[in-house]
């Protein structure tokens, strides 16, 4: 019997390359303000290689979107100039800023409706590589539990956010069923700890095999029927 439902957010609840690039236009624009000699000495396009060397100096942040973005701002606010108490004081708040309009989604058409029902039913959670905050994006009346990698220290496939997510709600794998759009993070690593898998394939790409997931829908309306069909029948 299935009493339990995650989530993934970014692709799955709403298109996440819009907000992210609309949050780094909001970062550089908040930037221009109020550290002018960042955007003196780059450009919005550098954040990307920014990132890059933040990755390839610290390999083991990769997981960890919110620290790989706060050493970001922190290397190019200290490289135009700014240090001590103010370069700390920059950070933090850019990063504030950042993460106000990296909240600011559109769910997909269906999302909510399909939430609320579903929330009638199960216990939803939300498991996620990124930095979305379910209290940010107004979602968190329907549920009741959220790990991303930042918290638990790695990222989907790595079984850690699962098993965590088992021992917070005592469920065991065959009472739960892991949604979300990618084959590798979601499919995949929730199968190798044994949970059913729902694959939200809105692109309507060929069902991979080896194995398939459990269950897959071609559109957020679809859900809910689909899971409590699955249900009965478990």
């Amino acid at each position: 019997m299935i009493r339990v439902l995650t989530f993934d957010l970014d692709d799955t609840l709403w298109a996440v390359n819009p907000v992210v690039r609309a949050a780094n236009e909001a970062l550089y624009q908040w930037l221009q303000q109020h550290a002018p000699h960042f955007t003196e000495r780059y450009q919005l396009r550098d954040f990307n290689s920014l990132r890059d060397e933040v990755v390839s100096d610290r390999p083991h942040w990769r997981h960890s979107v919110s620290a790989i973005r706060l050493e970001v701002l922190r290397r190019g606010l200290s490289r135009s100039g700014y240090a001590g108490a103010e370069l700390e004081r920059l950070t933090e708040a850019a990063f504030e800023h950042f993460l106000t309009a990296r909240n600011r989604v559109e769910l997909f058409p269906h999302c909510r409706p399909m939430l609320e029902t579903l929330a009638r039913r199960y216990q939803l959670g939300a498991l996620s590589n990124g930095n979305a905050e379910i209290a940010r994006v107004g979602l968190d009346d329907l549920f009741g539990f959220s790990f991303n990698a930042d918290q638990v220290g790695s990222a989907k496939p790595d079984p850690l956010m699962f098993h965590r997510m088992l021992q917070h709600t005592g469920a065991t794998p065959n009472e739960v069923i892991h949604i979300g759009d990618s084959i590798e993070h979601d499919v995949r690593g929730a199968q190798a700890v044994g949970l059913h898998t729902l694959w939200v394939n809105l692109d309507q790409k060929p069902t991979p095999d080896d194995p398939p997931p459990t269950l897959t829908v071609n559109c957020l309306s679809e859900i809910a029927a689909v899971i409590d069909g699955f249900n009965g029948q478990a």
